[in-house]
């Protein structure tokens, strides 16, 4: 059995797999924002996890917003701010007492897909996270990459491409000016749009030419900046999770729109749904040790 959790900046999450990775126990506890007291959170739900499965496991996985530097061991690039210069990854082997591996939220929704997801027997993965942030991952033959630097898959912050007159630079959370997040996240879109993403995709359905017309504008941003990706990972499949996900109209649009902008005479990855939804983080993270490895 494998256990993994999903450490959100709103709610911790525990799931216990079984071998064909079926969740077998899901508990949940909101992430009191505090960073001693998150740790011990984590510590107490995965002891209710195992005490209802009545089963121990050998070793866990997390999934968490932003990563561990290679350099320090420490967490950077949280939006969960409170958490980064924090040794997260001691911390909490400490308080579980047994072997841990942290990963990125996006890594971990990336590595759900591909394994028994949407992007199942892909080969090469890209993972896009459209929630409150905008997060990306990358796997390879199953494994997630990191990198050397272990900002592997970290779209969200890089500029939206090809800016147009009217796309103004905006400050985001990070420091850096123009980051795709301000632009195609759900938050970004109430940003620009006035409305939430399921808001306008209502209206949409309805008729509605301003939503339609915002929803072909947000279907646009996004595959400039997949196209980049594109460009230099040439994915095989491109899944796509968080909130901004659940509007089915993007999916046509976007797929429709790469050819515009990818260095190429076609455009043979697949933009798709997630399988496994909000399971996804808690799945992946679970699938960071392999069968026999802990």
């Amino acid at each position: 059995m494998r256990l993994g959790i999903d450490f959100g900046g709103t709610k911790i999450e525990a799931a216990l797999l079984d071998s064909q990775g079926e969740i077998v126990v899901r508990r949940r506890t909101p992430n009191p924002g505090d960073y001693a007291a998150a740790v011990q959170g984590v510590a107490a739900l995965v002891n209710e996890t195992e005490a209802e499965a009545g089963a121990r496991v050998g070793a866990i996985g997390v999934a968490m917003p932003g990563s561990l530097s290679p350099l320090t061991g420490l967490v950077r690039n949280a939006n969960s701010m409170w958490l980064n210069g924090k040794p997260f990854l001691q911390d909490l082997q400490k308080a579980l007492g047994r072997p841990v591996r942290v990963e990125n939220d996006a890594n971990c929704f990336a590595l759900s897909e591909a394994v028994d997801g949407a992007a199942a027997g892909a080969r090469v993965v890209f993972g896009v996270i459209l929630g409150t942030g905008c997060g990306g991952g990358v796997v390879v033959d199953g494994k997630v990459i990191t990198g050397a630097s272990g900002i592997g898959g970290e779209w969200g912050h890089t500029p939206l491409p090809w800016a147009r007159a009217d796309e103004t630079p905006v400050r985001d959370w990070c420091g850096r000016w123009n980051c795709l997040e301000q632009w195609i996240s759900g938050t970004g879109f109430r940003r620009w749009a006035g409305m939430g993403a399921r808001e306008a995709d209502a209206l949409a359905a309805a008729g509605d030419a301003r939503a339609i017309a915002l929803l072909d504008l947000l279907a646009d941003r996004i595959a400039r900046g997949l196209a980049v990706m594109m460009d230099i990972l040439d994915p095989d499949v491109i899944v796509l999770g968080g909130g901004v996900s659940n509007v089915e109209r993007l999916y046509r649009s976007i797929q429709g729109k790469l050819i515009a902008h990818v260095f190429s005479d076609f455009v043979a990855a697949k933009v798709v749904k997630n399988k496994h939804g909000d399971s996804s983080g808690v799945r992946g993270a679970a699938w960071l040790w392999a069968e026999g490895e802990a």
